[in-house]
């Protein structure tokens, strides 16, 4: 059994993060798949945006009297393309590699990281709770496809009590930005640390009792609201039992108390007007656009008057020229995110107003990642100061939302 010692000498709930290790050669490869992914992203993505506009764009527009309209346009004149095919299967690759780097070490490791998961579900000495349904039906988003080209998504179970693709999950996504964060504010920034802090910097007397987190996988969007909002009791759901195993053991283990629960947000039994703030980071796109609306219901009637729903998205396609749109877009036709696009082609503040909130209360913006900013600039740009970053590699967030 694979336990810590405090110093005491009292048995403590180990960190689950920690489990796993890498080997030499593992490592390597980790940093190796990272800095390539950065590679594709960043440095061949700029290469490949100069060949557009000097090659592919004029050509079209000689051809077609004007310049492609829209991203399937422009997806249809750079397909024939070298430089974008390599990109494109240069990208795929590392993104697989992404998951297949880390899954030695979660293997060797998966008793103890099972183990460790029992041990918090039994004792939770944070406080947090763990609710899973076995009957719940896996919806068809999740079930039909390895979302992001994950082994097993977030769902499933090869053992008893499985925790593996959660491990596979957070050790994962530690590769896959890796190389991509150039961080000026150590041990801050991130989708919900960046929420968190505007909210509170924006809105000093907005103090939330109770936040809902959708599709929380893990908790690593949800556990960082507790820096901005100690007081705040922490909710997760998502269809997922080991990923929420895995993200019940990693909250209790870093003694922060968060109620996880086996649901579909389309549906969820938690009382009218529970919560105060609602959220989800980088969820809906992975959904069917009439699925997005019956959640967007659901938070309606579960947020509490005053409170506050704000969800971190990609941009909408209205927001972004054609081509920033085809390189987006990428996703929905190669990394299992079949839903991507057509998510992008709504309109987030009609999504809100559907649901039932005022259009005056609903918005879209963009706000920098905490990360990358100094504590004084994050706070001028929240008292309006300045203007968040253009969207690229995590350097700044869209959010839309609604107040109640």
């Amino acid at each position: 059994m694979y336990r810590e010692e405090k110093a005491s000498g009292e048995a403590a709930l180990p960190s689950i993060d920690s489990i796993p290790r890498a080997t030499h050669d593992e490592a390597a490869r980790q940093k190796y798949v990272a800095f390539l992914r950065k590679f594709v992203m960043a440095d061949l993505a700029q290469d490949m945006r100069a060949i557009y506009d000097k090659a592919i764009e004029p050509t079209f527009r000689a051809k077609n009297g004007e310049s492609p309209e829209d991203a399937r346009a422009v997806r249809k004149a750079m397909e024939p393309n070298t430089f974008y095919r390599t990109w494109s299967s240069l990208r795929y690759n590392a993104q697989e590699m992404t998951w297949s780097s880390v899954q030695g070490e979660v293997e060797r490791a998966l008793p103890d990281l099972i183990d460790a998961a029992d041990q918090a579900a039994g004792q939770s000495p944070a406080g947090g709770t763990l609710r899973l349904n076995p009957d719940l039906p896996i919806p068809k988003a999740v079930s039909a496809l390895d979302i992001h080209l994950m082994p097993g998504c977030f769902h499933t179970e090869y053992l008893e009590e499985d925790v593996a693709v959660g491990a596979v999950y957070a050790h994962g996504t530690k590769v896959f930005s890796g190389a991509l964060k150039m961080s000026k504010n150590p041990g801050k920034g991130g989708v919900a640390d960046s929420i968190g802090h505007y909210l509170k910097l924006k809105y000093p007397n907005f103090k939330p009792k109770r936040i809902l987190d959708l599709g929380c996988t893990i908790g690593s969007n949800l556990l960082p609201f507790h820096r901005a909002f100690p007081d705040a009791e922490l909710y997760g759901v998502d269809v997922g039992a080991p990923v929420l195993r895995y993200g019940h053991a990693r909250a209790e283990s870093q003694g922060i108390a968060a109620h996880y629960s086996q649901q579909n947000a389309e549906s969820m039994d938690f009382e009218d007007g529970m919560f105060d703030l609602v959220v989800s980071s980088f969820f809906f796109h992975e959904i069917a656009v009439p699925s997005t609306k019956k959640i967007l219901k659901e938070v309606n009637r579960v947020l509490a008057p005053g409170g506050v729903t704000i969800h971190m998205e990609l941009p909408p396609s209205k927001a972004m020229d054609p081509y920033y749109n085809f390189f987006l877009d990428w996703d929905a036709y190669h990394n299992h995110e079949p839903h991507y696009a057509a998510f992008r082609q709504q309109d987030p503040v009609g999504l809100m107003t559907e649901a039932g909130f005022s259009a005056e209360s609903s918005s879209l913006i963009r706000i920098p990642d905490r990360g990358g900013l100094s504590d004084e600039d994050f706070a001028a740009f929240a008292r309006g100061e300045s203007e968040a970053p253009q969207h690229s590699n995590f350097s700044s967030y869209y959010l839309f939302g609604a107040g109640k």
